[in-house]
């Protein structure tokens, strides 16, 4: 099989997966809490993004790795990490706190739509393996954070008339999954 076949492979099977464990375990979770809680645990996850600047870290990738995909990849990244992080620390005060949590997932969304386009511009499924041990990132990674970004514009949109309330519990099978 080509690199490309099996990055695409792995890129889809990364999303299936993360659908599949969202759907029964996480999903219901982020249901049953308060708006700025779900939230507040969504940016915990996005607050590691500054990871993605390995990108440009040398000897981690190939030396042939595009610049133009690693460079905006590991920054886009860094911004969107940060923005989290900011939120985090302005949890207190929750008109700040609201205004980085927009600001991440808009930088986040734009940063991993804008890498994809620039991994297929550049090739970057048929030269997967310069990506040496960050290959993980767009595999597992970068699924799991596209499906929060997904899942935090409907808590935001499915809570709006409830504000910071309570949700009540999923409909349906999903509710007989235990909490802690």
């Amino acid at each position: 099989m080509s690199p490309e076949t099996l990055f695409q492979i792995h890129l889809v099977l990364g999303y299936i997966a993360w659908l599949l464990c969202f759907g029964v375990y996480i999903l219901p979770r982020l249901k049953s809490m308060p708006r700025f809680e779900a939230h507040r645990a969504i940016a915990t996850l996005h607050s590691f993004r500054f990871f993605g600047l390995v990108f440009i870290l040398p000897g981690v990738i190939g030396p042939h790795l595009p610049s133009g995909f690693a460079t905006f990849a590991a920054y886009g990244d860094f911004a969107t990490g940060v923005l989290a992080l900011l939120a985090l620390l302005t949890a207190r005060l929750r008109p700040l706190f609201w205004l980085f949590i927009v600001a991440f997932n808009l930088v986040g969304v734009g940063d991993l739509i804008l890498d994809y386009y620039h991994a297929i511009q550049v090739g970057l499924p048929a030269m997967a393996g310069e990506l040496g041990s960050t290959y993980a990132i767009p595999i597992i990674y970068v699924p799991l954070l596209m499906i929060t970004h997904a899942v935090a514009l409907l808590v935001g949109a499915s809570s709006a008339q409830g504000g910071s309330s309570p949700r009540p519990r999923c409909s349906g099978s999903l509710d007989q999954v235990s909490r802690p």
